[in-house]
């Protein structure tokens, strides 16, 4: 459609006066959600008053030989719909029944070009009626266009000659590959904005579950049965009554989002930012509830109604075969196992309504056969569970047949379209389980948790059962939870934590503790044995240990790993809550999941494993370990330097010696040779398993070294994800950083070299380091990824080490951050031993192993206190 911008030719400066005031009017007013359909209307019927206003005092039209040759003006998409929000686009066709005559320009000219003083985006066409057909025959896109063509204003006769040939010549003859083009570009569509029933900063239209999926709802419709309005859905009997209203419950409810976001942006505007998130939740009504903000509860009714878009259009793509296809018919002799269930036309349904009421237990039967036979549930047996869930009272629910149904189908393979989902979307598994009411389309608004926390615990089974039975053309999980898996024998028992791990959310401060005790609660009513239930309840209070030690503590540390089993207990334990925490992480969604926290997390386990099965280490003698090792390093040292090997391992520290490899120690003494004079030597070495770098740097030691190092490495954007600080008895420095790589990997060794220069010249005092960052603008803004203040904090820790006091730093990240807080630290006067970084997108918890200039502890209060006040002080403000 042409939408370029000559000169205007006002001729109707009246009518273009009263269509501002018209939508100036609309556009203040306080419209509720309820209303919005018919706001919607009104202002496209302003737009329409205006075109016709137009059509009766044109000056062009007269000379178009308007009988010879009549036209119409009909409006498209959106606007042919009366679906007109705020800044929406207006498309229109002028169709003419013969040729396109030369003076139409001169018509668009005095009836579009005004519209643009008043910063309405018009897109239009002028076409002949033949032209207009064969389009629509050659782009299906002009053809959807068109699927929602309505009539404004001109000769009537010319609109209904175009829809009638549109059916006849195009529509009729193609459907089918209408439809599967329909469905082709919507998944297309899907790849290319995500699924916004799941985003925290969901696309309206464009994303899965917006209103596009509606509009691909729709013209499907008017293919098949040449729907016209959005009441023929219920009508022509493809919505229930009870759908129709809760479609137009989900559509109004996002217009009216829609048409907030297009004032509150000023233009046309269909991603939900972050910065326009509060400012809607207010504007709608939301306020602040005891334990979620109103921008959470807003969320959660917005992606509450977009996942009932999504559904409709899944049930209605399945029930009308254009779903994902399967041999259901290999099933149909196994449909005989569930008497009270058939199978028509490839989805499961009930024989009757009144079958369900003489055997309420029918409804999970049906769930297990969907799962079993993997054939998702027609519509109509959905319309009927949710409306028999009030059968579902606590006598069903400690049913023991239905607790092994339900077993039954945690245990089964997941198949794509997921029953739990179904169980979920019908209300049946809230009705089975009413503490998920709660929980469900709760948003977690963090921007490190994808899935609100129901779909979360939902996915969270999902990827356990991968571990079990991955599926066809989806990345293979890890081999070791695959083995682990496999090799557990009370898998349920792990199915059931997953379920339920975070049902503690919002529900005070420890969600872990909160949810152990409500799962308690559930398996209880369930009938099953305490035996179970403690485990369950262990899994779930404990869900987030390992991730925490792997990321927040020192894992060298054999303290560490002896600290963990004794919490842990028993080897079956650990195997699986490490199943449920890369499980729990996955399913939390790609930025808490990736192959460094994977490297951590497993190597962690194995630490703690051994420790589990062999007992203890720390009961060996530290002294005959480090001989152990000595007699290690110089069995693999060159002959004839094994002396001078020898020399230089008698310099090192103990803990360095404890939790370094034999290799490592003689490739760190080669470094160290190479010192001699110079101020520092460094070393690169590539991980290509995990795309890290390990930066091992060999200096005289001296005051805030460690501080430096990270300053030249945050100067060349080189992000520090790990880093070990080791101090020898001959004041050698040996630092290694575990660093991802350089942004432009091309140009890599042109950054390690430029690394080197500046590290050289800061250690030289040519570089102001503070300065050089400072110029890099030290502060990074929080832009899309940050979506929730919360308050820096800074803790000290002097039980989890016996040997360090542990600093943790929570703050938002920041270009910069790590340099400032170490050196904070240094002005403090604390050698830093270990430091951890772990990065949650937005927000770092950045953590510290740290000893005073004598080599303690800070135990004393006003020094505990001064070390909290000296870093929050250099922390970026929120």
């Amino acid at each position: 459609m042409k939408t370029n911008k000559p000169t205007p030719q006002i001729f109707t400066p009246g009518l273009l006066d009263a269509l501002s005031r018209s939508r100036a009017e609309l556009f203040s007013l306080p419209v509720r959600t309820s209303e919005t359909p018919e706001w919607l209307r009104t202002h496209a019927q302003a737009i329409d008053h205006y075109f016709q206003q137009c059509f009766a005092a044109s000056r062009i039209g007269p000379k178009m030989d308007f009988i010879r040759n009549p036209y119409a003006i009909v409006a498209l998409g959106g606007y042919g719909r009366s679906e007109q929000c705020v800044h929406s686009d207006v498309d229109l066709l002028f169709i003419f029944q013969k040729q396109v005559p030369p003076a139409a320009d001169e018509l668009i000219r005095e009836i579009i070009y005004p519209l643009w003083d008043l910063k309405i985006e018009v897109g239009y066409a002028t076409r002949s009626l033949d032209d207009s057909i064969f389009m629509a025959k050659q782009d299906y896109e002009v053809l959807a266009s068109m699927l929602d063509a309505r009539f404004i204003c001109g000769i009537s006769s010319v609109f209904t000659r175009l829809r009638e040939q549109i059916r006849r010549k195009v529509v009729a003859r193609n459907s089918k590959k209408i439809i599967h083009w329909l469905i082709d570009r919507n998944l297309s569509r899907h790849t290319d904005f995500g699924d916004s029933t799941f985003l925290l900063q969901p696309n309206l239209k464009e994303g899965k579950g917006g209103l596009r999926d509606y509009h691909t709802l729709r013209w499907i419709a008017a293919v098949e049965y040449d729907l016209q309005e959005i009441r023929d859905f219920e009508f022509y009997g493809m919505l229930s009554h009870m759908e129709y209203n809760e479609l137009m419950a989900a559509l109004s409810f996002i217009w009216n989002v829609r048409n907030k976001l297009h004032l509150a942006a000023r233009r046309k505007c269909d991603q939900l930012y972050f910065e326009y998130q509060q400012p809607l939740a207010e504007s709608m009504g939301f306020q602040d509830q005891k334990e979620a903000s109103a921008v959470e509860v807003f969320l959660g009714a917005l992606h509450y109604h977009m996942v009932f878009i999504k559904n409709q259009l899944q049930l209605f793509l399945y029930e009308f075969g254009y779903g994902k296809k399967r041999k259901w018919r290999q099933s149909a002799p196994k449909i005989n196992e569930f008497p009270g269930i058939e199978l028509i036309r490839g989805r499961l349904n009930f024989e009757s309504p009144e079958a369900i009421v003489k055997a309420p237990c029918l409804m999970m039967e049906i769930f297990e056969a969907s799962a079993r036979l993997r054939i998702p549930l027609s519509r109509e047996a959905e319309r009927l569970v949710r409306e028999f869930t009030l059968l579902v009272d606590d006598t069903y629910r400690r049913s023991t047949a239905v607790r092994e149904m339900f077993e039954k189908i945690l245990m089964l393979p997941a198949p794509t379209f997921n029953v739990l989902e179904q169980m979920l979307n019908t209300g049946f598994l809230v009705s089975l389980i009413p503490e998920y009411t709660h929980i469900v389309n709760r948003i977690q608004y963090d921007a490190y948790h994808l899935y609100p926390v129901d779909r979360h615990l939902l996915r969270t089974v999902y990827v356990l059962k991968l571990f079990g039975d991955p599926e066809p053309g989806i990345d293979a999980p890890d081999p070791l939870c695959i083995r682990l898996y496999r090799s557990l024998k009370r898998k349920k028992i792990l199915l059931f934590a997953a379920l339920l791990h975070d049902i503690g959310k919002g529900r005070g401060t420890s969600h872990s503790k909160a949810g152990a005790a409500i799962a308690a609660k559930v398996l209880t009513r369930m009938g099953y044995t305490a035996r179970d239930i403690d485990l369950v309840k262990f899994l779930i209070e404990h869900h987030l240990l390992l991730i925490k030690i792997a990321t927040r503590r020192d894992t060298n540390d054999e303290e560490t790993a002896v600290a963990c089993a004794r919490q842990v207990r028993d080897a079956t334990r650990l195997r699986m809550l490490y199943l449920l925490t890369v499980a729990d992480s996955m399913a939390t969604g790609p930025k808490a999941w990736n192959s460094w926290t994977a490297s951590l997390l497993r190597d962690f386990f194995f630490k703690v494993l051994g420790v589990l099965e062999k007992g203890e280490l720390a009961t060996t003698s530290v002294v005959n370990r480090i001989a152990r090792k000595r007699k290690e390093v110089l069995a693999v040292a060159d002959t004839g330097r094994k002396t001078d090997v020898a020399g230089v391992f008698d310099q090192m520290s103990p803990r360095y010696i404890l939790n370094t490899a034999a290799q490592d120690i003689i490739a760190h003494i080669r470094l160290y040779k190479r010192l001699e004079k110079q101020s520092f030597v460094m070393d690169l070495a590539r991980d290509d398993t995990v795309n890290n770098r390990t930066v091992t740097i060999c200096a005289k030691d001296r005051p805030g070294l460690f501080s430096e190092i990270a300053g030249v490495l945050t100067l060349n954007n080189i992000n520090i994800l790990d880093a070990h600080a080791h101090t020898w008895k001959n004041g050698i420095a040996l630092d290694i950083f575990t660093v991802e790589p350089p942004p432009e990997q091309l140009f890599e060794e042109e950054r390690w070299h430029r690394v080197e220069q500046n590290l050289k010249a800061v250690l030289a005092g040519e570089v102001d380091l503070a300065t050089g960052i400072a110029e890099k603008s030290l502060i990074k803004k929080r832009d899309a990824a940050c979506v929730a203040t919360r308050p820096n904090r800074v803790t000290v820790d002097n039980e989890g080490s016996s040997f360090y006091t542990i600093i943790e730093v929570f703050s938002y990240d920041a270009k910069g951050l790590l340099y400032r807080i170490t050196d904070a630290i240094r002005r403090l006067g604390l050698n830093i031993t270990v430091s951890k970084i772990a990065t949650k997108v937005d927000q770092v918890v950045d953590v510290f192993y740290v000893r005073n200039e004598s080599d303690a502890k800070i135990t004393d209060a006003a020094a505990v206190e001064q070390i909290k006040k000296t870093i929050l002080s250099v922390l970026p403000e929120n």
